[in-house]
């Protein structure tokens, strides 16, 4: 289940969004749709990096058997909107398309996943993702890179 906290106009349908997260996990997940601004600060102070990124993940800080008795969320997932709106122009698909795809990676984030340390194996399993919930391939060019 997705808790949706949307702090801005885009357009959100859960549906998809819904399906992706229960194809991952049976744990809750907070989602949060920002403005560039909230979202540079999120990044400096968690990242240390002093700009705007597109998706941001926060797992829950308890150990997963202690998630499993109290039934406590797997994370929170933060997308700017903006990004979702540029990307989506430049890629020419949907929002709903490229909301999708950011909510992929994510979720894989909070799954324990990390693209920049791994050996490809985030790579891959947003490749299945992508083909599984027939989304663009534009999340898989432009991590390639």
């Amino acid at each position: 289940m997705i808790d949706l906290d949307n702090q801005t106009t885009l357009e959100v349908n859960l549906d998809l969004l819904e399906e992706i997260a229960q194809a991952l996990s049976t744990k809750e997940v907070e989602l949060i749709i920002t403005d560039d601004q909230t979202m540079q600060i999120l990044n400096k102070e968690h990242r240390g990096k002093d700009t705007v990124t597109d998706v941001l993940s926060f797992p829950m800080d308890a150990p997963f058997t202690e998630q499993s008795i109290f039934g406590m969320p797997l994370g929170s997932i933060i997308i700017a909107a903006s990004f979702v709106k540029d990307k989506a122009a430049y890629f020419d698909h949907s929002e709903q398309n490229e909301l999708s795809l950011l909510f992929i990676h994510g979720m894989l984030h909070l799954l324990g996943f990390d693209h920049e340390v791994d050996s490809g194996e985030m790579r891959l399993r947003e490749k299945e993702l992508i083909e599984q919930f027939d989304l663009p391939k534009s999340l898989i060019v432009r991590t390639e890179n």
